[in-house]
């Protein structure tokens, strides 16, 4: 560990840095998700910072290490969410001059949010390659310093205090799950946990539309990555830093891939189950026990849970997709005579039985039946699989063909 680019020692005067700046975090039980996971989890909660990120915690060290003259001239960063905020909200309050550059296509929020935090926000490229070469063009340009989102030993000391605050709280653990996208948070984590518990398996995941880190461990393919849309946008690096892959391959064991549907799961299961509000790079780990329980069975674990800012509009289309996958949300089809009462008399069946009506589309001219009958596309709210299907077959009693339809509008699904 002497030869890595981070030791212990800078992760406990990392601590001392930040004490009194960033308040700990706090490590809760989470027995519902432990009955889900087959696994005793443990999460800590990063989602509690200013900024509702672990990243302010290597953003602060970063700024808190410069000299006087540094503070100065400023500071520029690249960043189009999370890193941007911390740097952005540190800065301000150290008084120090802060440039965020984003790339092109972010969406105004983030952009509002950082400038928010008295940052000035510069647009550069098209992606977070182009936008990062921007930033470092600046630095050289105007002797400002580049806080890197991951690849700088201060920034990787300073996600290192996590550790610290976790085994103040829990030493009774085996392994810790991690959210990787360029290395920091977990290469601090390591550094810090090996030097004081080397029994502590440390285990990283990636989202699989990124697995960068993954396939430098794996000795495999370093071909450039296609940029992807992801739920988990906080972890997807297509590039894992020089730094942090040689810290990740001398202490990591492990590096999970969780696939986009695994960790909406997670996401949803945070919310319902514990009532916590992720963001989807904070869901992974949680999505990678879910996905390797095998791997977990009977474990203590502690999660990371590294940000909650998630859009609400993205957050909104989770929950009502997780109702659909449930079967407590559904869309019926069924065939009625095109007479007066009819729909009705669906209505009733329906309303009678439990199940509650949020839309209807009446179709009369557009679907093969005959010119004497039409076919009625229902949105039911219901209370589970078991419901719907008592639903279907009551129409089918009552004299309406009913089918389940799939999330495309065409038949198929289960009930």
């Amino acid at each position: 560990m002497r030869d890595l680019a981070v030791s212990f020692k800078d992760i406990e005067l990392a601590a001392l840095r930040l004490r009194g700046a960033i308040a700990p975090t706090p490590v809760v039980a989470a027995p519902a998700l432990s009955a889900l996971a087959g696994a005793e989890i443990l999460l800590k909660l990063e989602t509690q910072h200013r900024t509702g990120s672990f990243k302010e915690r290597g953003a602060l060290n970063k700024l808190l290490s410069l000299d006087k003259a540094a503070r100065q001239r400023g500071v520029v960063a690249m960043s189009a969410g999370n890193h941007a905020q911390g740097v952005a909200y540190h800065a301000s309050r150290l008084s120090i001059p802060a440039r965020i550059v984003m790339p092109e296509g972010t969406p105004f929020i983030k952009i509002e949010r950082t400038e928010a935090f008295g940052a000035k926000v510069l647009l550069k490229g098209a992606g977070l390659v182009a936008a990062r070469e921007a930033a470092a063009a600046l630095a050289r340009e105007e002797g400002l310093v580049f806080v890197h989102p991951y690849d700088d030993p201060a920034v990787i000391a300073g996600q290192g205090t996590i550790a610290l605050e976790l085994l103040a709280e829990r030493r009774d653990f085996d392994a810790v799950v991690v959210p990787v996208g360029g290395g920091g948070l977990v290469s601090g984590i390591a550094v810090a946990l090996k030097a004081q518990r080397p029994q502590i398996e440390i285990i990283g995941v990636q989202s699989s539309l990124y697995p960068s880190m993954a396939r430098l461990m794996g000795g495999r393919d370093e071909s450039p990555l296609p940029e992807l849309p992801t739920l988990a946008e906080g972890i997807a690096v297509k590039e894992p830093g020089e730094l942090t892959r040689e810290i990740v391959k001398a202490l990591v064991s492990d590096i999970l891939l969780v696939d986009e549907a695994a960790i909406e799961v997670a996401t949803l299961a945070l919310l319902e189950r514990q009532k916590l509000v992720v963001e989807g790079a904070g869901a992974a780990g949680l999505a990678a026990l879910l996905s390797s329980p095998q791997k977990f069975a009977g474990r203590r674990v502690a999660v990371i849970v590294s940000g909650g800012n998630i859009d609400s509009r993205l957050l909104a289309s989770i929950l009502m997709r997780g109702l659909v996958r449930e079967g407590r949300f559904v869309r019926l089809r069924a065939e009625l005579p095109d007479v007066p009462g009819a729909l009705s008399r669906i209505s009733g069946v329906i309303g009678k039985r439990g199940g509650n009506i949020v839309e209807v589309h009446h179709q009369r001219l557009f679907h093969d039946v005959s010119v004497k009958r039409a076919e009625l596309d229902i949105v039911v709210e219901t209370q589970n699989r078991r419901h719907v299907e008592e639903l279907i077959e009551a129409l089918l009693v009552a004299g309406f063909p009913t089918r389940l339809l799939s999330g495309n509008g065409e038949p198929g699904g289960p009930a």
